[in-house]
């Protein structure tokens, strides 16, 4: 019988596809540890409600697009990234502190890829809560960082805000990196891309922080133009292994990480 039970969720305004369940339960199992967990989706009415419910009856949660911002309002601190980031994506009920594990659950990401970022010129398409903690998370470790978002007032704040430089036209290339973090491509937006062809020219690498489908049609036309891809599976697993040590004041290994996410891989094909 396991020795301890953790009651985690995630929230979401669709979640439904989500594989945070699998990997948080694989994780938990890995230590010995019990886990209930709750997918919920919920629209910007019902967010408030879903809040609290999951501050109520849960020790912890994640928190996914769109509300990694909204979430701010129902703390009582926040702690390390999350401080720096301006987002939300890991809160621990008991004590209403918000944390961010996307900055290194990204960069283990790339790391463990072999995708050089230090001094590279990166194009980062979104300033919402990935975005954002993506954004810094590079540019604090060398990278030469550029911010696009469709809406020019956000993409300004964001940019003052996080003393990034804003991007003016995404499709003029020149990058080294491009990143979608705009959730373009999932679910409703299957099949579609933020960017054309003509974005990819000069690039090495495409990332899109989506994981399914596997291959979003901004990975497959990058492909097309000849630039390595990589989707976002891995790093949502490493954000959810850094989340799951922060649920359990349990300190971070960065090769128990790998090690973790390889076997997962191996069991969940």
């Amino acid at each position: 019988m396991n020795q301890k039970k953790i009651r985690l969720g995630l929230v979401g305004k669709d979640v439904s596809k989500s594989d945070s369940e699998r990997i948080h339960r694989f994780i938990l199992k890995e230590w010995d540890i019990a886990c209930e967990y709750e997918n919920i989706s919920v629209n910007a009415e019902e967010f408030d409600s879903a809040a609290r419910y999951l501050m109520g009856d849960f020790d912890g949660f994640n928190v996914t697009i769109p509300y990694k911002r909204d979430i701010m309002s129902y703390l009582d601190g926040m702690q390390g990234d999350a401080l720096v980031y301006g987002a939300v994506n890991t809160v621990t009920a008991s004590d209403r502190q918000g944390y961010n594990t996307d900055g290194v659950g990204f960069l283990l990401m790339l790391r463990a890829a072999e995708i050089p970022f230090e001094d590279k010129k990166i194009l980062i398409l979104g300033a919402g809560g990935a975005g954002r903690s993506s954004a810094v998370a590079l540019k604090n470790a060398g990278a030469e960082v550029f911010l696009y978002q469709r809406n020019k007032e956000k993409l300004a704040e964001v940019c003052e805000e996080l003393k990034m430089r804003a991007a003016t036209n995404p499709e003029s290339g020149g990058y080294d990196i491009i990143i979608n973090s705009t959730g373009v491509g999932m679910h409703d937006t299957e099949g579609l891309s933020p960017v054309g062809v003509a974005a990819f020219q000069g690039a090495e690498n495409a990332i899109d922080l989506i994981y399914k489908p596997a291959e979003s049609e901004f990975l497959r036309l990058a492909k097309q133009a000849g630039l390595r891809t990589l989707n976002g599976a891995a790093m949502l697993f490493y954000q959810a292994y850094y989340s799951d040590c922060i649920y359990l004041d349990r300190k971070a290994d960065e090769n128990e990480a790998k090690t973790l996410y390889k076997k997962y891989l191996e069991t969940n094909p």
